[in-house]
């Protein structure tokens, strides 16, 4: 680390002016959505009594569970001491939380009455996962953020091999906790698995990745710093390993489920039988999350740095498919309240539920994506977070 200097990108320019202001805008587009909600209801979104968790959700999970996986760079360069990875930490620490702080504005906003926000911060059930990652949420703040101290301050510098083997397993305990929400509710058929927790943490490395990937091509190129294609290549084959253990995950839960005769209709629905939601299924999670950006990696295309860029959007998008569908699908199938017996009342019995997303629903789930950028865009404006050079020379010295 003695040859690679770090410094703040000036930022003074028009064009850094003109994302900032874009970037804003669409903040102010969810904060209005937001207002729209809270005054009106969530009669105005598409959500019900089925439905109980929209798209703000959608989004909402997805950042959270990127936000422990852009962190795995600093944690691979702290607690598994890779010299390469060193330069990259203090970006990968500052995107980790950013995207926590827009994932976790969405998730709150959601809330019928955000004011009733206190209410949850006050009365805990320790029963409940939801209490759980309340003080999950609340540790990766201050652990990442103590990490990140140690590599910016050099008088603390000697702590940070600690600090960063403690958001390490923060993270992955957080994550844990994420998945286990969905995976300790038995009352949906395709939840109520341990899978769940396995599968979020490895998604969380591939979304997490995608994103640091873009946001590190796209600080380098727009701010003039050169950046060595050893770098992208190391950093697209481990993402094409991620991806690959994503794919080899949603397989294996799926026949997990498939092989109790009570969840069989459930995986049918989204596998076969659920319209749009299977649609989404196999088109947006599995062909466009998976499939191409794989082939894309593993060929002669992935040497190429506007196709890794592509095939990082290509899993930045499969990953909100897979979130709408894990939270989607499963609230659309019907709950089987009585296994056995057939239900009979006013209320929905037996029906596929209906969802069709709002746009202040959509607003709110892009201002949270807005925030994270924006803070990753200011914070490397007034820290340094980022070395000004990567090329192939510099990083060749540091492996030697």
């Amino acid at each position: 680390m003695a040859s690679i200097t770090f410094r703040e990108v000036e930022g003074s320019s028009p064009k850094y002016w003109m994302l900032f202001g874009f970037l804003g805008l669409f903040v102010l587009f969810g904060a209005l959505a937001w207002n729209s909600m809270h005054h009106h209801g969530h009669v105005i979104t598409g959500m019900n009594n089925q439905i109980v968790w929209g798209l703000p959700h959608v989004f909402a999970v997805f950042l959270i569970v990127a936000a422990s996986g852009a962190l795995n760079v600093a944690s691979i360069a702290s607690v598994f001491n890779k010299p390469m990875y060193k330069p990259l930490a203090p970006l990968s620490a500052i995107l980790a939380l950013a995207l926590m702080l827009g994932g976790l504005l969405v998730l709150v906003l959601d809330l019928g009455r955000s004011d009733r926000l206190i209410v949850a911060m006050t009365h805990f059930n320790f029963k409940s996962m939801f209490t759980w990652n309340v003080f999950l949420y609340s540790g990766f703040f201050a652990l990442v953020g103590a990490y990140l101290w140690t590599m910016l301050d050099r008088s603390v510098k000697t702590y940070s091999k600690a600090a960063g083997t403690a958001a390490f397993i923060w993270r992955l305990t957080l994550t844990t906790g994420t998945g286990s929400l969905f995976g300790f509710l038995i009352a949906r058929e395709l939840y109520g698995s341990s899978m769940l927790a396995p599968m979020f943490i490895i998604m969380s490395f591939a979304y997490g990745l995608a994103i640091y990937l873009m946001v590190l091509a796209a600080a380098y190129a727009w701010t003039g710093r050169p950046l060595g294609d050893a770098v992208m290549l190391r950093l697209k084959t481990l993402l094409a390993v991620f991806i690959a253990a994503v794919l080899y995950f949603v397989v294996v839960y799926h026949m997990t489920l498939l092989y109790f005769a009570s969840r069989q209709d459930a995986v049918a629905f989204i596998l076969r039988d659920g319209g749009m939601i299977t649609t989404l299924f196999w088109v947006g999670q599995i062909l466009i999350g998976s499939v191409v950006p794989l082939v894309i990696l593993l060929t002669a295309l992935g040497k190429q740095r506007m196709w890794i860029m592509v095939a990082c959007a290509l899993i930045i998008v499969g990953g909100i498919v897979q979130m709408y569908v894990t939270i989607i699908g499963a609230q659309a199938f019907p709950l089987d309240m009585f296994p056995g017996m057939i239900e009979k009342s006013s209320f929905f019995d037996g029906q596929i539920h209906h969802y069709s997303p709002s746009m202040p629903e959509l607003f709110l789930g892009l201002g949270g994506v807005a925030i994270a950028l924006l803070v990753t865009t200011f914070a490397v404006k007034v820290l340094r977070l980022l070395p000004a050079s990567l090329d192939d020379a510099t990083v060749a010295k540091l492996e030697h």
